[in-house]
């Protein structure tokens, strides 16, 4: 499937860089190389599993619009994807998202519909404008067509590592459901196996790191409240979960500040914009890097969205210009 989706990709979506600075390396205190998915159409990786499922539709089904709930990238995502299609997108997003996010889904033409991170269900709302429009949903992880299309990222890390002279490390990802973690688990497993996936996120939402530990599914006992919006979901997916806990080493928790100050240092040093939840990663690696779950001389980080407000991004540069 994975492979399909990545055919259904060729010309569409971007081939992400593969970057690297000694001034991370040191840091860290081995090789960082940097999957800059930043860079990618509509400003995040969910653009690939966006058009993943979009494209993967029947061309009947696909004509009558597709829905989909997001705090933002993934919200992006869709939007561009239904857009390039010439289909209509509603796009349910949480009234709390960052405004940049929202703005900019309304400008790729979708239909946004807000509601209360904390007090709404947004499942039911998309299952009930679905049933109403006839729209098709498309989730943000919990679904085949979209965990395949982040796959296709793992499918690059896999060449390109392979191009840097790296066949053993660690590869952190930026885990929220779980859909782009273990779609790069999967192609990584068929690709490069010598490639080990752990999962990041942040302390006070970081229900896969617990649920991996735990051997079943927790919840977040907030939703709310992280300046990594992109990456806060309730729980692990259903169908994501197994895949990690067959395939991912043990998760890895960071702090607001080390988002902070990965986020000034990645402008820094690599010359991109991060933004919170897809700099969990970069932090993970950057000040989490010692101890026995090390996996190997390098480690590979996937800097998964670069839609951040000003007001945010320069809090994040004055942080790490302070220490």
């Amino acid at each position: 499937m994975i492979e399909a989706a990545a055919l259904r990709a060729r010309g569409h979506v971007r081939r992400t860089p593969l970057l690297s600075s000694p001034f991370l390396d040191e840091i860290a205190g081995r090789r960082v190389l940097v999957k800059a998915e930043v860079l990618q159409h509509s400003g995040s990786f969910k653009f690939r599993g966006g058009w993943s499922a979009v494209s993967a539709l029947a061309p009947g089904v696909r004509a009558r619009g597709v829905i989909a709930f997001s705090s933002g990238n993934h919200a992006q995502g869709v939007a561009l994807a239904a857009r390039l299609h010439g289909v209509p997108a509603v796009i349910i997003m949480p009234s709390d998202a960052p405004r940049m996010k929202i703005d900019n889904t309304r400008a790729l033409g979708a239909e946004v519909v807000l509601y209360d991170r904390a007090g709404e269900d947004r499942d039911a709302i998309g299952a009930r404008l679905a049933g109403e429009r006839g729209l098709t949903l498309i989730k943000p992880f919990d679904e085949p067509q979209v965990i395949a299309g982040q796959g296709t990222c793992g499918l690059e890390i896999a060449e390109q590592a392979a191009q840097a002279g790296v066949t053993r490390a660690d590869v952190l990802v930026c885990c929220g459901g779980g859909g782009l973690t273990s779609g790069i688990a999967l192609a990584l497993e068929a690709r490069a196996p010598g490639l080990r996936v752990r999962p990041v996120e942040p302390a006070g939402f970081d229900d896969t790191t617990r649920s991996l530990a735990a051997g079943r599914i927790l919840r977040n006992v907030a939703l709310s409240g992280s300046i990594c919006d992109a990456i806060v979901t309730p729980e692990p997916g259903r169908i994501t979960f197994p895949i990690m806990q067959r395939l991912c080493g043990p998760g890895l928790v960071v702090t607001e500040d080390e988002v902070l100050r990965a986020m000034a240092l990645a402008f820094a040093r690599l010359k991109i914009v991060i933004e919170p939840g897809g700099a969990v990663a970069l932090a993970a690696a950057l000040f989490h890097g010692a101890g026995p779950e090390k996996g190997g001389d390098a480690v590979i980080v996937v800097a998964t969205g670069g839609n951040v407000d000003a007001d945010l991004f320069a809090r994040a540069v004055q942080f790490g210009a302070s220490i």
